[in-house]
C-alpha cells in the first residue's frame, strides 16, 4: 500500500510539473493512479528471475540482453545501471537493431511486474525471440533486493566520462577562465565535440564543430603552432572530457583542455551562447591525415585494439551462436554517400556517449569500420576502456568488402503489416470531419513534439497505455465520431493502428502523412499540453526542455558528477584503466 501511494504521488507530481492547467492536473492524476495488478494466471509461460540472479549475470561475460520496456521518461526516473531502454511503444522499430540475434537470452523489466513486460514478451515471441524471461516484481523487486537504482539515460557512458576525468586527470577550465582567455586574445582553438545539429542550435562563441571521433581525424590540420591551446567542449561533461582525452591520448603536441560543464557551465556563469553557427572543421588534408593515422596506430597499441580482415568478418557474421554489431563510425553524411551493406551508422563520438542506444546485448562482439582507420581505432580504444571485451577494427575499411550501397540506414520493422485494413484519410477530409464534429484526433507523437505542435483539439496518448487513453477520449467524443490517429509523419501511428483498433470501441482511421502533412497544407496548429490522456513520462526531457533552465542544468550536472560514486557501489560494470605507458 505504501508503494502504491508512492507511485500515485510521484505521477501526480509529474502531472503538476508538466501540465499547467489545474483541471488537467486533476484529470492526469485520476487517470494515472496505479491500478490493481492484473490477473497473473496467464503468465506461467514466461519464467520469472529474481533481481540478485540478474545482477550476477551482469557481472559475467556471457551474452545477455537486459531490457526495460517502460517508456523512456519513466526509465529516466530510475533503473538498474546496465539495463537498456527498449520502450514497449517502440519495440517494432528498435528491437531488431538492439538485439539482432533471436536466440539471445533476454530478461525484461517493467515497473512492478504489472503486465507490461508480459505484453512485450508475447510480441517478441511472435517475432522469433526464443529465450525470454521477466524480472520478478520489476523495478520494485530490484529495489527490494537492495540493489542500486540509477536515474538518467546513457548512465554507463556518462559515468565513464567521470571515470576518465578522475583516473587520467583530464585538464579542465571553467567558464570564467575561458572568458578571461577570450578577453585576453589567447592563442587557442575551441572545438565543439557534439553533432552539427546540436552545435548549430547553440555553441560557445568562436567554436568550431568537430564531433567526437572527428577530433583526432581533423585536428592536426587545425593548429599551425604547437603553442596553440586546444579547448574542447560539449553541452555538459562527457563528450568534452572524452574529446579532450582523445587528443591527449593521440599525442598531439598542443596543450589540451576541456571546458568544465560545457555550454551548460557557460550559460550558468551568465554568458551568452552563440546561435546558428555554421563553422565546421574541414576534412583532413593528406598531411593531416598521415599524422592522424600515425596517432591512431599509437593509440591502438596502447589500448590493445584488434583488427580483422574481411574474411574474418564473414566468419563472425556466420557464427549464429554469437551476436555481432557492425558499425560505420563516420559522419551520417558520409554513411549515406556510401557504406558497406548491412552496417549501421554510429558516429564514433555518439557511440561512446550513448553506447546502450546502439548495443542491447552485453558480451556481444563489435566491429567498427571507416575509410582510413582513424575514427574506428579511436572509437575502439574507448569501447575497450568501457569494458567491451571483443571489439575489432575492420582492416581496409570501406574497401574491404566490395561494392558500397548508398542511402540512410535501413530500419528493420518487426510488424510491417500493423495498419492493414485501417482506413486512411487525407488532411482535407480530416478538416471537414473535425468541423462537422465527426472526428477526434489522437496524437501518438512524443509529448515533447505534442507540446511543440499538434492539430487543434487533438488528444495526446501514449501507445503502451492506449486502452486507458482511448477510453478517456471516447467518453468525451461526439456521438458517431471516429478516432483519427496521427504522429509526426504518420508512420508511428500506422504501427500502432492495430493496438488502437483493438482498444477502441470507436472506428479508427489514420491521417495520411501525419501532422507534417496537416502543417504542409497550411492548416492551423496548436501548442502546449492539453487533452492529455497520460502524464509526460514517455520520453526523456533534457535540461534544455524545462522552463527553469538554470535549475535543470544545475541538477543535471550535479547528477552527472555524482555517478562515479554510485557506480562503485553497484559493481556490475568495470571500466578499464590503462596507465600512460601501457602498450
Amino acid at each position: 500500500n505504501q508503494f502504491i501511494l508512492y507511485l500515485y504521488f510521484s505521477y501526480a507530481s509529474a502531472a503538476t510539473r508538466f501540465c499547467g492547467d489545474p483541471s488537467l492536473n486533476e484529470a492526469c492524476r485520476s487517470m494515472n493512479a496505479v491500478k490493481d495488478p492484473p490477473d497473473t494466471s496467464e503468465r506461467s509461460s514466461w519464467p520469472r528471475v529474481d533481481a540478485i540472479g540478474v545482477h550476477a549475470l551482469l557481472g559475467g561475460r556471457s551474452e545477455f540482453a537486459f531490457l526495460d520496456v517502460r517508456e523512456e521518461g519513466l526509465f529516466n526516473t530510475g533503473h538498474p545501471l546496465t539495463i537498456v531502454s527498449a520502450p514497449f511503444s517502440h519495440l517494432e522499430t528498435r528491437l531488431a537493431a538492439l538485439v539482432p540475434r533471436r536466440t539471445t537470452r533476454i530478461v525484461l523489466m517493467d515497473q512492478r511486474d504489472e503486465g507490461l513486460a508480459e505484453r512485450a514478451a508475447r510480441r517478441m515471441a511472435r517475432w522469433g525471440y526464443t529465450d525470454i524471461s521477466i524480472l520478478r516484481d520489476g523495478l520494485q523487486g530490484w529495489r527490494d533486493a537492495g540493489l542500486e537504482v540509477f536515474a538518467g539515460i546513457y548512465v554507463p557512458s556518462k559515468a565513464f566520462g567521470e571515470f576518465v576525468e578522475h583516473r587520467y586527470g583530464t585538464p579542465a577550465i571553467d567558464a570564467a577562465e575561458l572568458r578571461r582567455w577570450i578577453d585576453q586574445g589567447k592563442d587557442m582553438l575551441i572545438l565543439d565535440s557534439r553533432p552539427y545539429s546540436e552545435f548549430h542550435n547553440y555553441s560557445l562563441p568562436g567554436g568550431i564543430d568537430c564531433p567526437g571521433a572527428e577530433l583526432v581525424h581533423r585536428a592536426f590540420d587545425l593548429v599551425e603552432r604547437e603553442e596553440t591551446t586546444i579547448v574542447v567542449n560539449c553541452a555538459g561533461r562527457t563528450r568534452g572530457i572524452i574529446g579532450a582525452q582523445s587528443l591527449i591520448n593521440a599525442g598531439i603536441r598542443n596543450p589540451v583542455v576541456c571546458v568544465r560543464n560545457g555550454t551548460a557551465g557557460w550559460h550558468l556563469s551568465g554568458e551568452t551562447m552563440a546561435r546558428g553557427s555554421r563553422a565546421v572543421a574541414p576534412p583532413p588534408t593528406p598531411r593531416g591525415l598521415a599524422s592522424a593515422i600515425e596517432a591512431s596506430l599509437r593509440v591502438s597499441r596502447r589500448f590493445g585494439v584488434r583488427e580483422i580482415d574481411a574474411a574474418r568478418l564473414r566468419q563472425l557474421q556466420a557464427e549464429s551462436a554469437r551476436s555481432l554489431y557492425v558499425f560505420d563510425v563516420r559522419s551520417p553524411e558520409e554513411y549515406e554517400a556510401g557504406h558497406i551493406p548491412g552496417t549501421r551508422s554510429a558516429p564514433g563520438g555518439q557511440l561512446i556517449q550513448s553506447t546502450d542506444h546502439y548495443v542491447g546485448t552485453r558480451g556481444a562482439r563489435i566491429v567498427l569500420c571507416d575509410d582510413n582507420g582513424v575514427r574506428a581505432r579511436m572509437t575502439a580504444s574507448w569501447l575497450v576502456q568501457l569494458g567491451w571485451a571483443e571489439v575489432f577494427v575492420l582492416t581496409g575499411g570501406l574497401g574491404a568488402c566490395g561494392a558500397l550501397e548508398k542511402g540512410v540506414e535501413a530500419v528493420e520493422l518487426l510488424a510491417p503489416a500493423a495498419a492493414v485494413g485501417v482506413e486512411r484519410i487525407n488532411v482535407l477530409d480530416l478538416d471537414r470531419l473535425l468541423k462537422a464534429g465527426e472526428a477526434v484526433v489522437v496524437d501518438l507523437a512524443s509529448s515533447l513534439r505534442f507540446r511543440s505542435r499538434h492539430i487543434p483539439g487533438a488528444w495526446f496518448a501514449v501507445r503502451s497505455r492506449l486502452e486507458e487513453g482511448l477510453a478517456q477520449v471516447a467518453a468525451s467524443a461526439p456521438k458517431g465520431a471516429r478516432l483519427v490517429l496521427t504522429s509526426d509523419d504518420g508512420a508511428f501511428a500506422a504501427i500502432a493502428a492495430a493496438d488502437a483498433t483493438a482498444a477502441s470501441r470507436l472506428p479508427v482511421s489514420l491521417l495520411e502523412g501525419g501532422t507534417t502533412a496537416w502543417a504542409a497544407a497550411g492548416l492551423p496548429l496548436a501548442s502546449g499540453l492539453e487533452n492529455m490522456t497520460s502524464v509526460t513520462d514517455d520520453v526523456w526531457y533534457s535540461p534544455y526542455d524545462y522552463d527553469d533552465l538554470r535549475k535543470s542544468m544545475t541538477d543535471y550536472l550535479t547528477w552527472e558528477i555524482d555517478l562515479i560514486r554510485q557506480i562503485e557501489r553497484d559493481r556490475s560494470l568495470q571500466f578499464r584503466y590503462f596507465p600512460p605507458n601501457a602498450t
